[in-house]
């Protein structure tokens, strides 16, 4: 558990995430603890690791709604979510969402076929009560994202289905955030000492929070 300001970060598994304050965010929910406490899921693709029928469940309540590309629609309607907590988004669209503003930026593999820019598959920076936290999903670096501006970033450091430490680590570098977290390794691909070479790796002034083993 990770504390930040006065929210409450925890990484679950992957690049499960979950922020709470005011509301209660999670991000590609995965291996979660039932709790029926989300007001806003937020998914960035729908691969099994990212899109989890049975963790979505655990975490939804009455009326929790689901960010997503379009390709969830048909699935969250059989999880029992209304057509009006469905919220399909795409790149560079913007949204304003009880107490939290949201854009979502481009997430794709530049010279693998795993997450094609076609899909349309998002990240997302999530200005949360001040905050503002940037959660890339399953990406290589990319010029479109370089200007972001993020106090916390969620970043992918496993490689093979998305951009390794080194890769990782140059754009932390360069975005200059508050506070780094490696995130999706240990699961697929990717081990602690990928998550250990990225912090080597990251400017000292950059904080890095380590929380998958």
């Amino acid at each position: 558990m990770i504390i930040v300001g006065d929210k409450m970060i925890e990484v679950n598994c992957q690049s499960s995430i979950k922020i709470s304050g005011f509301k209660v965010l999670y991000f590609d929910p995965l291996e979660v603890e039932k709790s029926n406490d989300a007001d806003y899921i937020f998914i960035t693709h729908t691969h099994y690791d990212h899109f989890s029928k049975e963790d979505i469940l655990r975490v939804k309540k009455s009326n929790t709604k689901i960010i997503g590309p379009s390709d969830i629609v048909d699935v969250c309607k059989k999880l029992g979510f209304s057509e009006e907590d469905i919220i399909v988004v795409k790149p560079l669209d913007e949204l304003k969402l009880a107490g939290v503003d949201v854009k979502c930026l481009y997430a794709y593999n530049v010279s693998k076929s795993f997450h094609p820019k076609s899909n349309n598959w998002v990240g997302y920076l999530v200005d949360f009560d001040g905050v503002k936290y940037y959660v890339a999903g399953d990406t290589d670096i990319l010029d479109e994202n370089k200007k972001i501006d993020a106090d916390v970033v969620f970043i992918p450091v496993g490689g093979y289905y998305t951009c390794d430490y080194q890769e990782a680590a140059e754009f932390v570098n360069e975005v200059k955030p508050q506070k780094a977290i490696p995130i999706h390794y240990g699961f697929a691909v990717g081990s602690s000492a990928d998550a250990s070479n990225f912090k080597n790796l990251v400017s000292k002034d950059i904080e890095v929070e380590i929380y998958l083993s």
